[in-house]
């Protein structure tokens, strides 16, 4: 058995990593709520937006517009795996690196080994577990910072100037959707080009609405499509950044939980070996009184 310094070592430790994730579970349930009501405010428009661009998808084509649609293939691929800047999430980083690998894996083996998978990180984490297995060709650490439409539009530009470009035939993302404090959805999605909606059985919708445009046609797809596009990321970026903050505050908390546990079995131990020592200390005690009777 630990003798009684151990005990109240560990003891110390304990109290004082059961503070620190007490403390840490607290500041992510408070960034939480301001994160939860911006993805909340910003997903019915976001979903409206991409219905409409759907429903017009077919009409992209042959339209100054029908450049975001284009499908040149699969040969050179964008892949952005958004994380955390900061750890002690849970399987949070791991769950978005994970299936970034098995995606690049199974769908793009080929173009990886040809140099023909480009993987451009948004969020630290996301780099640091996916540079042991590929080369990452960026990680941007700024946009978790101060994360704004603004910031957000900025990297969206240059992502739609590369698919302009034609840098890239294909750009996917992958983040964490949030959809309540403990439950993450992992999402795959793709960016660009934009995809025509499809059903159930992965056929491609029929129209759902017969929309009546002022001034033009024209003028509506030339501001809808790429306003969607940016709002598309800004969705991700927002999607990500609660659930970050919810998978925090409920592995803060099953941390704290697991402490407490620790500190009663700890105090058990503490309170045999100081009840061995006392016992011991009245034996020796008895002992000698016995001997000076003797």
């Amino acid at each position: 058995m630990a003798n009684l310094k151990e005990v109240r070592t560990r003891i110390a430790s304990v109290k004082s990593t059961r503070q620190i994730t007490s403390a840490m579970k607290m500041v992510s349930a408070s960034k939480l709520r301001r994160a939860q009501n911006a993805i909340m405010s910003m997903r019915p428009y976001a979903a409206k937006l991409q219905e409409i661009m759907q429903n017009l998808s077919h009409d992209l084509e042959g339209s100054d517009e029908g450049v975001w649609a284009d499908d040149r293939g699969e040969h050179k691929i964008l892949i952005i795996p958004i994380t955390s800047n900061r750890g002690l999430c849970g399987g949070f980083n791991a769950n978005v690196a994970k299936a970034a690998k098995n995606l690049i894996e199974s769908k793009y083996s080929a173009q990886m080994k040809s140099g023909n998978v480009d993987i451009m990180c948004l969020g630290k984490k996301g780099g640091d577990a996916l540079s042991w297995f590929y080369k990452i060709n960026e990680i941007n650490t700024e946009i978790f910072d101060d994360l704004t439409f603004e910031n957000s539009v900025a990297i969206a530009d240059r992502l739609m100037n590369n698919f302009l470009e034609k840098k890239y035939d294909k750009i996917i993302i992958i983040y964490n959707q949030f959809k309540n404090a403990a439950v993450q959805i992992l999402q795959e999605e793709q960016f660009l080009p934009i995809t025509e909606s499809v059903d159930e059985s992965g056929e491609k919708s029929e129209v759902q609405a017969n929309y009546i445009f002022e001034p033009n046609k024209e003028d509506i797809l030339e501001a809808l499509v790429p306003k969607t596009i940016k709002i598309q990321l800004y969705k991700a970026l927002l999607d990500s950044f609660a659930a970050e903050h919810g998978a925090r505050m409920t592995a803060m908390q099953k941390a704290t939980d697991n402490a407490e546990d620790m500190l009663k079995d700890l105090n058990l131990s503490y309170n045999k070996a100081r009840q061995a020592a006392i016992t011991n200390e009245i034996l020796e005690i008895v002992g000698g009184a016995e001997a000076l009777k003797g």
